[in-house]
């Protein structure tokens, strides 16, 4: 069974259980604004399934629950972003926040976030530039949970990638997708909920397949793509944390409980001015492409799904099962 609650309710119902673990009101907000984002766009390995973890990380001090992010320009389209061991959402409403008057100026920024957190569905964070009118890629990388192409130690994580740019019509195209076959947030919902996984998502511990959660998760996810997936994933490892001074994978805590120091995570995001790049017909010629691609029968446009997901939400609510509803409640 579940309760349906609007999506201020369950904002709030999220930002209270926080800011009773000991995070602050501010920081309390964002992560709230996130995690329900997640959970209206469909995403529920990202969303309100997360807050009972993050509210154990905030008590024990894995997580700096009152910490304010700081944003150092040490380059003229360069924002340096240091996370200070908090939430991510916090840091990445700092970058939406500083990266557009960048843009304006040169045409290009790039922010490197470190000592950060999960970062959520990146697709929610690209899409706010988009709507602004600029193009915006993200990647981060995330605790370890994939092995290079043929190893067994996971030394990536699942590292997604997100796209997004304005289009005529003024809803964004959004591509979001993570570099395992399927996101590890979706195998510790199978755990929360007692189920098994479909055989190809996971390895267990000595790189055979398996569909048992718990061998999943002392294990490995599969790479999409297979080699070439692993490939992308060291470039996101790269990215995010080589060149931002965040941990990499292998060095990373777990974000599933509240044990050991804070995870340390990094996040890349670039964005550009489409005018700047392509002139005043930049964003008509980016919608040329994309309704060739909705003329033909059969596709669609990534980032419609979710978008008419949280529109749905907005107006009916978000289901909330009642297991969920009562351990958040019980924080």
């Amino acid at each position: 069974m579940s309760e349906i609650l609007s999506v201020a309710e369950a904002e709030a119902l999220a930002a209270a259980a926080l800011e009773r673990s000991g995070t602050g009101p501010e920081q309390a907000a964002s992560v709230g604004r996130g995690l329900v984002a997640a959970e209206a766009a469909g995403q529920s390995g990202h969303g309100l399934r997360r807050l009972v973890a993050y509210c154990g990380q905030a008590r024990s001090g894995k997580v700096a629950g009152r910490a304010v992010p700081d944003a150092d320009r040490v380059r003229p389209a360069l924002l340096r972003i240091d996370a200070a061991d908090g939430f991510a959402f916090p840091a990445l409403d700092l970058a939406v926040a500083e990266m557009p008057g960048i843009v304006a100026e040169t045409g290009v920024a790039v922010a490197a976030i470190r000592r950060s957190h999960h970062a959520g569905v990146l697709g929610l964070t690209v899409e706010r530039f988009a709507e602004a009118g600029l193009v915006a890629l993200m990647m981060a990388n995330s605790p370890g949970a994939m092995a290079a192409w043929g190893g067994t130690r996971p030394l990536f994580g699942t590292n997604p990638i997100a796209f997004a740019a304005p289009l005529p019509d003024g809803e964004p195209i959004v591509v979001d997708l993570s570099l395992s076959k399927i996101a590890r947030g979706k195998v510790m919902a199978a755990k929360q909920k007692g189920t098994s996984i479909p055989e190809g998502w996971a390895l267990d511990a000595e790189g055979r397949p398996t569909t048992d959660v718990d061998a999943a998760l002392a294990g490995t996810m599969v790479p999409m793509g297979d080699a070439k997936g692993a490939a992308l994933a060291l470039v996101v490892e790269m990215l995010s944390a080589g060149l931002t001074g965040a941990n990499y994978a292998s060095e990373a805590t777990s974000l599933f409980d509240d044990k050991g120091p804070p995870p340390g995570l990094g996040q890349f995001l670039l964005v550009l001015d489409p005018a700047a790049m392509g002139g005043p017909q930049a964003i008509a010629r980016l919608g040329v492409l994309i309704y060739a691609i909705a003329d033909e029968p059969g596709t669609r446009i990534p980032g419609r799904r979710s978008g008419a997901l949280r529109r749905r939400a907005l107006a009916e609510g978000i289901a909330v099962e009642d297991d969920l509803l009562a351990a958040i409640k019980a924080i």
